[in-house]
Formats: structure tokens, C-alpha cells, sequence
């Protein structure tokens, strides 16, 4: 039911994506490309060591007296978890977490060339690999499985670079948990296990396309002689 339901949403959102006159200047259509780095916090690592894809198409609906301020709507594709590179492959750890996401953000936009942005996010797993030696079965207990669901927060900043050409900073952090562990580690906790709490931790840089974006038109300079 989810996986139709997701189905629908983007082919609503892939058919707002050619320039169209009637909804040019009500919705805007968009598409993003970019790489996560992420990490999880909770994991005992610590680096945004993990390289993941995050790419899909938004629809943008701006509003307000000068059209300063936008309502954006995505579907993506975006891969998050954690990676720690040990000494040898055996100490080596990776988690591989595959979503179908939606954020839904607030943006105002000043002077058509920065725009910054808040907002929420709720991802469905779709994926998820974990590859790691014998030896962490022993370090890390595991209370809760891997939630199949993920809700963040977001914070967006984004820049003009050149006509519908928008670079794309994003920052989103888990607003629960996404899986419970207790760490047995004698070196690091020697009284007694830690107890944690595993929130994914994330950082998008994109570039975003907006098709039937306006173009900024310079005004003349007043008092100019011809």
C-alpha cells in the first residue's frame, strides 16, 4: 500500500515537471542531484564517512505579495548510514540504508538568488545492508530491529548559481530513533554497557534544476545617459 501510494505521488509530481503556461506561474517543477554524507550517530563512529545518492524531482509553489516565499514538495531517492574503516577488514564497519523519501519545506527567498529553508521529511526504507565481522556481534547488542521508517527535521540553504541553476547545502537529523543497541565494550565502558540510541545524521549537497523558473531580469540604472 505504501510502495502505490509512493508510486502515485511521483507521477504527480513528474507531470508538473515540463514547462506548462497554465501552471508556469503557480508551480514550479524541479529535479535534484546530488551525494549524502552521513553517519549515525550512536554507532560508537564517529565522520560523515558515508557517500550515498540523493536525487529526485520537487515541485515548488511559491506564495506571498512578491512570490518571496515557496512551499517545496519532494519525492527522492537518498542512501544514508554509517562507514568506519578499520585497521584491518575485520574491523571494518558499514551500514547501507536505502530510502524513498518526502520532504515537505517552508523556504523565503531574497532578491531571487539565496533562498533558506526549514522543514520535515518522513523516508521509507526500501533497503538496508549491514556488513561487519564476528567481533561487533559481541560489541553491539541489538534491543529494537532497524526502523523501517524514518521522520527528520531539515534545515536547507540554497544559491543561485546561473539562470534556473540552484546550488543546494542541506542538513537533516532523525527526530526519533532508529534503533536501540547496548554497547559491551570493557575498554570503553568498564562498569557497566551503554545503553544508545541510533539517529541518522546527514548532509546533502545538490544541484537543483528549475524548469519553468523566471529568469531575473536586471532593471536599468536610473539616471543613465544613452
Amino acid at each position: 500500500m505504501k510502495r502505490s501510494l509512493l508510486f502515485v505521488l511521483f507521477l504527480i509530481i513528474a507531470c508538473t515537471l515540463p514547462s506548462q503556461k497554465v501552471f508556469s506561474q503557480r508551480i514550479l517543477g524541479a529535479v535534484s542531484v546530488g551525494m549524502n554524507l552521513t553517519q549515525v550517530d550512536g554507532d560508537e563512529f564517529f565522520g560523515y564517512n558515508k557517500i550515498g545518492l540523493n536525487v529526485g524531482p520537487m515541485i515548488i509553489v511559491p506564495f506571498g505579495k512578491n512570490r518571496n516565499w515557496s512551499v517545496s514538495m519532494e519525492l527522492l531517492y537518498t542512501q544514508k548510514g554509517s562507514y568506519h574503516r578499520g585497521a584491518t577488514d575485520s574491523t571494518s564497519f558499514r551500514l547501507q540504508q536505502d530510502y524513498v523519501e518526502v520532504p515537505l519545506l517552508v523556504h523565503f527567498t531574497d532578491k531571487k538568488l539565496i533562498s533558506g529553508g526549514v522543514g520535515f521529511s518522513y523516508g521509507q526504507l526500501i533497503n538496508y545492508k549491514e556488513t561487519k565481522n564476528n567481533v561487533f556481534d559481541s560489541l553491539f547488542q541489538y534491543q529494537t530491529p532497524l526502523s523501517n521508517n524514518d521522520i527528520s527535521v531539515i534545515a536547507d540553504l540554497q544559491i543561485r548559481l546561473w539562470s534556473k541553476l540552484w546550488a543546494n547545502l542541506r542538513y537533516q537529523y532523525s527526530m526519533k530513533s532508529n534503533r536501540t543497541v547496548v554497547v559491551v565494550d570493557p575498554n570503553v565502558y568498564p562498569r557497566d554497557p551503554l545503553t544508545r540510541y541510533q539517529y541518522n545524521n546527514v548532509i546533502s549537497i545538490r544541484l537543483t534544476w528549475v524548469f519553468n523558473q523566471a529568469k531575473i531580469v536586471k532593471k536599468p540604472k536610473q539616471g543613465s545617459e544613452n
